[in-house]
């Protein structure tokens, strides 16, 4: 004979009278608030917490509640049960009581989750409510889980959804979000929800006499003010955005109780917001006073109370009749570094013989990132090296570089960090790691000669923030020996090419120690590889006047070609080259075309020291084949719209540019390459957004998508649409529609196929171009195991036995363990049909009429492979027969 925990049947067993003894309206009259939390353990694993605020002295404090999970299962979070000790409950003034339930859940892949707990009903008397007392009480989350979200949990409410407000008097609530990820959180209000989640009929928000709103960034629920007095529920949706992308929301469903009377609320001080370098201490004092000479209260709360180190304190410093002062103190490090500053709410309440009223304000706390240091940039004669000390405050993931033209003169805010666009700095690198040093060669277009050229570093963070900006540190180039001052291509050939180029007279030597005569050595890249020359040529010189050369033939269809000059002292028996350090290169100017719908976008392209101040574009004509020019731009791009799709459009450019050279400002003039392209429509449309739902009673999966021509695209023709068997396995093409207005798609199996699956939808365009994959969702298997709560063994042929309701036979194993109410296990099966018939174990003896308590395991076939959920009931057994075992 198998028992169980006595006490735990004996309780469950008077839970269970319990609902027999007390009516329907007073088992039913007790939820006042509450709100669904989670947070994430691994995967797709989360942890979820329902939060409920119940009256001291109903009769129907719940044992269990049920969530529903929005993927077509559902599961239970007990009060207690035996080993599942996850159930808190804390007694609060004016006879509440804080209900905790928490329990986990698998999802079976990515996709967007409502979560939902309802339960039967909300309290008596509520005014903004109908008929509340009958009206059932539902609260619900919406989670994204998306691979590129990473990992995330909801925002912790601080501040419970339960208050007193005073008719006549502005009321204040904050539920003081804090999130642990460093999302950001908005608010709004919406609508208390009823049976299914769906809003109630007939309701409305509180009547008030000017206004009453939700501030959408600090959380402020402002009442102004009540009209009348009553029970009031108000819903507040809080919602996450991280990197601008809502995540997922929280509806909190609070109450409000409005009274009459003569007291009047306690005033708070004015708060400022601070900012902190990491490290540094927030220490300050604040006093509430009071009109009734009431005594006060302070409570704070927040993030800087609920960090992992370091929490902040506050504490009374003075307090008397009619005021209250007391201190916070917060003292920083570097794990307090993020991105969104941290609320700290501060609720003053006076203790009033009639009522308590409050006072709430809020202010933020920034905590900064120091700034890196010690930067120092070192130049050569074509790039700049930058080097700084290592950052060690907080978990730094990179390093930011930005650069300016000229010396800033900016000295950062005390609240200010990153580098604001204001300065003219603009960031030209970033990278991973804990690299202190980054070269600075002109991003592929080259430094010029005569810039200083100034930089500062910042340090990045995890959740996006940004240390404060480093000193400034400035350089410009060393003037390059010999100067380079022409790359052009004076004539375009496969074979018969040419390229001029010049370089200023050498003129910063000592002629002691090289007197000559000279040689000037000239070097050409290799086609396609910039990094290595090879000698094309010499030039003998005396007098330093030869600076000019033509390389031919060349195959200038291809291009860049990229030039440097040696300069060599050519004394008998004292030949070397002169200032190796300060070798320069120059490249061809050529046009990177880039290929769209009905237009081309041009890109000048060159590695060269001196400055190009404008560029003059050049287009053939088909007719004369001669170049006509289009027009001339300062710009590093040109686009040229209004083309034809599938005609090939040639150019030519002219750069105009000048450096500065010992004094003296060179100007030059440099063509270059020839270039073509075909304008074409190579751009995919955007992802369509897919939604799925199952209608399984039919063997269905209902596939809908909205169409990209009406936001983001205009030539959509058909979707594509890919499917998978596994939720982290490869997507295989199913099928696809041939009308873009054609965007719902019904996946029918036939019966007995599992309906579990992944999905994606594509968009194509007219030229083919198809569009990523949209988000991956996934549904799971269409499990329907349902036990009945009563049956009639008596022989009659209805409802003779126990049987369970397995849609499509999804379920192939249970562990079902029935016990009657002195804990002995009365009948068990793997059966997923149970098919008990009331007969005590292994005996033809049937068991008393009475209630049986079962709990089964059932083994659910998931997406994500076959997971055990509990259920546990109760079934009542009818029958006029006896038994050996009496369950009375």
């Amino acid at each position: 004979m198998e028992i169980v925990n006595f006490a735990l049947m004996k309780k469950k067993l008077i839970y269970t009278v319990l609902l027999f003894l007390f009516s329907l309206q007073a088992f039913a009259t007790h939820n006042r608030a509450g709100e669904i939390t989670y947070r994430q353990i691994s995967g797709y694993t989360y942890e979820f917490t329902i939060t409920t605020f119940t009256y001291k002295y109903s009769a129907a404090n719940r044992s269990q509640l049920e969530f529903q999970w929005g993927d077509n299962t559902t599961s239970i979070a007990y009060l207690q049960d035996g080993h599942l000790d996850n159930k808190t409950i804390v007694e609060l003034p004016d006879d509440y009581y804080y209900n905790r339930y928490v329990t986990q859940h698998t999802f079976p892949g990515p996709g967007i989750y409502e979560i939902l707990v309802q339960d039967p009903n909300r309290n008596y008397g509520v005014r903004n409510i109908p008929n509340s007392v009958n009206v059932v009480f539902s609260i619900k989350t919406i989670m994204m889980i998306a691979p590129e979200i990473g990992t995330n949990s909801t925002p912790e409410l601080l501040n419970y959804p339960i208050d007193k407000a005073a008719l006549g008097h502005v009321f204040i609530h904050n539920p003081s979000a804090f999130d642990p990820d460093g999302d950001s959180i908005a608010y709004r209000l919406t609508v208390c929800t009823g049976l299914d989640g769906k809003p109630i009929t007939g309701y409305t928000l509180p009547m008030y006499s000017d206004t009453l709103y939700v501030d959408p960034v600090t959380g402020d629920l402002v009442w102004y003010t009540p009209v009348d007095t009553g029970k009031y529920n108000i819903a507040m949706d809080i919602m996450e955005y991280r990197n601008g992308v809502k995540i997922g929301n929280i509806v909190r469903d609070m109450q409000i109780d409005v009274y009459r009377t003569d007291n009047n609320p306690p005033v708070n001080s004015p708060l400022k917001d601070y900012c902190v370098v990491a490290g540094d201490t927030i220490e300050f004092q604040f006093t509430s006073t009071d009109a009734d000479n009431d005594s006060i209260h302070h409570t704070l709360t927040g993030g800087p109370f609920v960090v992992s180190d370091n929490k902040a304190v506050y504490g009374p410093v003075a307090g008397g009749l009619g005021f209250k002062t007391s201190f916070f103190r917060w003292y920083t490090d570097c794990s307090h570094i993020r991105r969104l500053p941290y609320q700290v709410t501060v609720k003053s309440k006076d203790v009033n013989n009639d009522i308590d009223l409050v006072d709430i304000d809020n202010f933020l706390i920034t905590v900064l990132a120091p700034p890196p240091v010690n930067l120092i940039a070192t130049p050569t004669s074509s790039e700049i090296i930058l080097n700084w000390e290592s950052s060690n405050c907080g978990a730094i993931t990179g390093y930011a570089i930005y650069r300016r033209e000229g010396s800033s003169g900016y000295i950062p805010d005390s609240c200010e960090w990153g580098v604001p666009s204001y300065t003219g700095f603009v960031k030209i690198g970033e990278f991973k790691g804990n690299t202190t040093t980054f070269t600075d060669d002109g991003t592929g277009e080259g430094l010029s000669q005569g810039i200083d050229y100034c930089y500062r570093v910042t340090a990045l963070y995890g959740d996006g923030a940004e240390s404060i900006a480093s000193e400034e540190a400035c350089a410009s180039l060393i003037p390059g020996f010999p100067a380079l001052l022409n790359v052009s291509v004076t004539r375009i050939g496969e074979s018969d090419g040419e390229i001029f180029v010049s370089w200023a007279k050498p003129l910063d030597f000592d002629p002691v120690d090289a007197p000559g005569p000279y040689v000037f050595q000239l070097l050409r890249s290799l086609p396609g590889d910039q990094e290595n020359y090879v000698l094309i040529d010499s030039i003998e010189t005396a007098d330093l006047e030869d600076t000019v050369y033509y390389d031919s033939p060349l195959n200038t269809l291809l291009f860049p070609y990229h030039y440097s000059v040696k300069m060599l002292n050519n004394t008998p028996g004292n030949r070397f080259e002169m200032k190796p350090d300060n070798r320069e290169t120059a490249s061809s100017l050529y046009l990177d075309i880039a290929e769209e719908d009905n237009l081309l976008v041009i890109t000048f392209r060159k590695k060269v020291p001196w400055i190009n101040s404008d560029y003059v574009i050049y287009r053939q004509n088909p007719g004369t084949m001669a170049f006509d020019s289009l027009t001339t731009t300062s710009e590093k791009s040109y686009t040229d719209a209004g083309l034809q799709n599938g005609i090939e459009y040639c150019y030519k450019a002219r750069s105009i540019g000048w450096r500065p050279i010992g004094g003296f400002d060179y100007t030059n003039s440099n063509l270059s390459h020839l270039a073509c392209a075909t304008p074409v429509d190579v751009v995919p449309p955007c992802p369509p957004l897919l939604e799925v739902r199952q209608e399984c009673d039919s063997f269905l999966n209902v596939l809908t998508w909205t169409n990209p021509n009406n936001t983001c695209a205009d030539d959509v023709v058909r979707y594509n649409i890919y499917f998978g068997q596994s939720f982290d396995g490869p997507l295989d093409s199913l099928t696809s529609t041939f009308s873009p207005e054609d965007t719902i798609y019904y996946h029918l199996f036939e019966d007995g196929t599992r309906l579990a699956g992944c999905y994606a939808v594509t968009a194509v365009d007219s030229f083919e171009n198809e569009s990523d994959f949209s988000a991956r969702i996934c549904v799971d298997e269409c499990v329907m195991y349902e036990l009945p709560n009563v049956f009639t063994p008596n022989g009659d042929g209805v409802n003779d036995l126990f049987l369970s309701k397995n849609l499509n036979n999804a379920i192939e194993k249970v562990d079902m363990k029935i016990y009657n109410r002195f804990g002995v296990l009365v009948f068990e099966t793997d059966d997923p049909a149970i098919n008990w018939n009331g007969s005590y174990k292994n005996t033809k003896d049937n068991v008393a009429p009475g209630v049986y308590y079962y709990i089964c395991d059932v083994y659910e076939p998931r997406i994500i492979g076959t997971m055990i959920r509990t259920m546990t009931g109760f079934v009542h057994l009818y029958s006029g027969e006896g038994s050996l075992t009496p369950n009375e």
